[in-house]
C-alpha cells in the first residue's frame, strides 16, 4: 500500500525543521512503520553483540578453545558485512520490503536453529545463517524506510534518529545478554531475534508500503562474488590477529586473499554497465567522512564493551548480570542523547553535531584509557565518567554520520545507501578493533582509538 500526505507549509516546515523523527507530524502509518524497522535493526545489531558476555560460558559447555571462540563471535559479522552490498542491491531491484520479507524468514531460521543447536559446528552454522539473513534485511529496511519518508526534509531528520538505533542495539545487546544468560542459559539470547521476527513477519504487510522492483538491469553477480569473498576472507584475517601474530600463515593468507578479491573488484565495477557499487556513489566528500564516523564510533564502542567485559569478569571477578549493570548508565546516556540528535542536528548541520560527537567520545575514550583498567580504582569515579561521555558523544556522531552518508541519496538507491552504511558498520569494528590489539595493553588501545576520534572530528568539522 502507498502512504500518501500532503507536504507542509514553508512555516511548518521552519517549525519542525529541528524537532526529532519521533515528533514530526506525519501519518500514523509511517510513524509505526519507522518503529517496526527501528526494532528489527536494532535486533540485529544486537544480535551481532550478544554473545560478548556469555561467549566464556558456551566455551566451558562445547570445551572450546580460544580460536574456536573468535571464530564463533565472529562468524555473524563476516556473513553479514560479506554480503551487504548484494543485499542492498538486491532490495532496489527487487523492492525493499519484498527483500526484507525474505531476509526475515532467513534470519528467524538461523535463529530458532541456534537456540535449539546441539553442539559447537551447528552454531557456527546458524551464525552464518543469521549473517546472510541480516545482510538482507538491513539494507531493506533502509529502502523501505525511503518509501516511507519520501520528503527530503523529513527523510533527514528520520535518519538522525536512525542513526542512533545501531550502537542502541549493540548496547542492548551486551546489557541483556548477560542478565538472560544468568536467568536462563546463553541459548536464552537467540529468543529474542526469533520473537522480533515473527512479529516483524506478521506487522510487515499492515505497516510497510509494498515497495516496487526497480527498473535496473540484472545483478552484478561477478561483483558480488568478488565484493563478498574479499570482505569475507579480509575480516576472517584480521579476526585472527587475536590469536596469530600478523607475519603468520593464518592472518595472512586470508588477508591477502581477501585484498586481491577487492582490488579485482574495484577494477571491475569501472567497467561493468550496472555496477553493484557504482563508483561515483562514493565521490561525495560527506558521504565518506559520514561512512568513516559510522566506521569509527562502532570500533570504539565495540573496543570499549570487549576490553571492559573481560576486565569487569577476568580482573573484578564480575559475575555476567553484574558486568551487564556496570553498563546501565551506558545505555542511559545514550538514549539521553539521541533525543537531543534530531533538534542538534537541524540547528547547527550534521557534520558540526558528528565533529563535536567524536570529541565528547574521544575523551570518554581518554578517561577509561587512564582508569578504567586499575581494579584497585572505584566504578564510581574510576568508570563511570568515561562510560557516561563515551556514549553521549556516540549517539550524536552515529546520528550526524548517518546523514551525512545518506544525504541526496535518490530512491532508487536507498537499498545501496543502506548497504554501504551497514558495511562501514560492521567493518569497521573488524579493521579498527583488530588493528588496536596490535598497539599493546588495552589502555593504549583505547588511547589510540581516542586520537583517531579526534582526527576524524577535525577533518569533519571542515566539510560544510
Amino acid at each position: 500500500m502507498a502512504t500518501t500526505k500532503t507536504g507542509p507549509t514553508g512555516a511548518q516546515a521552519r517549525a519542525s525543521h529541528g524537532a526529532p523523527a519521533a515528533a514530526t507530524v506525519r501519518p500514523r502509518p509511517a510513524r509505526y512503520g519507522f518503529v517496526l524497522l527501528g526494532g528489527v535493526q536494532m535486533t540485529l545489531i544486537f544480535t551481532l553483540a550478544s554473545l560478548a558476555v556469555p561467549l566464556p560460558r558456551i566455551g566451558a559447555e562445547f570445551r572450546l578453545e580460544r580460536p574456536e571462540l573468535i571464530l564463533l563471535s565472529a562468524a555473524y559479522g563476516l556473513s553479514f558485512a560479506g554480503l551487504l552490498l548484494l543485499g542492498g542491491r538486491l532490495a532496489d531491484r527487487h523492492g525493499g520490503r519484498r527483500v526484507l520479507t525474505a531476509g526475515l524468514l532467513v534470519f528467524g531460521a538461523a535463529s530458532a536453529f541456534a537456540l535449539l543447536t546441539p553442539g559447537y559446528g551447528t552454531l557456527l552454522a546458524a551464525r552464518f545463517g543469521q549473517g546472510v539473513g541480516a545482510a538482507l534485511v538491513a539494507p531493506a529496511a533502509m529502502a523501505v524506510l525511503r518509501s516511507l519518508f519520501p520528503e527530503p526534509a523529513a527523510y533527514g531528520r528520520t535518519m538522525a534518529t536512525w542513526g542512533g538505533l545501531s550502537v542502541l542495539g549493540a548496547t542492548a545487546g551486551n546489557l541483556l545478554s548477560g542478565a538472560i544468560a544468568a536467568a536462563t542459559s546463553w541459548r536464552g539470547t537467540f529468543a529474542v531475534p526469533v520473537v522480533v521476527t515473527l512479529a516483524a513477519l506478521l506487522l510487515a504487510p499492515r505497516l510497510l508500503p509494498a515497495t516496487p522492483p526497480g527498473s535496473g538491469r540484472s545483478i552484478d553477480l561477478p561483483g558480488a562474488l568478488l565484493a563478498t569473498a574479499g570482505i569475507t576472507f579480509a575480516s576472517y584475517g584480521l579476526v585472527l590477529t587475536d590469536a596469530h601474530p600478523w607475519g603468520s600463515a593464518p592472518v595472512l593468507l586470508p588477508l591477502l586473499a581477501g585484498l586481491a578479491l577487492l582490488v579485482a573488484f574495484g577494477l571491475l565495477e569501472r567497467r561493468a554497465t550496472d555496477p553493484l557499487l557504482p563508483p561515483d556513489f562514493l565521490r561525495d566528500d560527506r558521504r565518506i567522512l559520514g561512512l568513516a564516523g559510522i566506521g569509527l564510533t562502532a570500533a570504539g564502542t565495540a573496543t570499549v564493551f570487549v576490553l571492559l567485559s573481560l576486565s569487569f569478569q577476568q580482573g573484578r571477578g564480575w559475575d555476567e548480570l553484574r558486568t551487564s549493570a556496570a553498563f546501565v548508565p551506558f545505555a542511559a546516556a545514550l538514549l539521553g542523547s539521541g533525543r537531543l540528535a534530531g533538534p542538534l542536528i537541524g540547528r547547527y548541520g550534521p557534520g558540526r553535531v558528528t565533529a563535536a560527537g567524536l570529541g565528547t567520545a574521544a575523551a570518554g575514550l581518554g578517561l577509561l584509557a587512564a582508569t578504567g583498567f586499575d581494579t584497585a580504582v572505584p566504578y564510581a569515579y574510576g568508570l563511570l565518567p568515561g562510560l557516561l561521555l563515551l556514549p553521549a558523544g556516540g549517539a550524536l556522531s552515529f546520528a550526524g554520520s548517518a546523514v551525512l552518508a545518506t544525504d541526496g541519496v535518490p530512491a532508487h538507491r536507498a537499498g545501496l545507501a543502506g548497504g554501504v552504511l551497514n558495511t562501514a558498520m560492521e567493518l569497521g569494528p573488524t579493521v579498527v578493533f583488530a588493528a588496536l590489539l596490535t598497539l599493546g595493553g588495552d589502555a593504549v588501545s583505547l588511547t589510540a582509538a581516542a586520537v583517531l576520534f579526534v582526527a576524524l572530528a577535525g577533518f569533519t568539522i571542515r566539510v560544510r
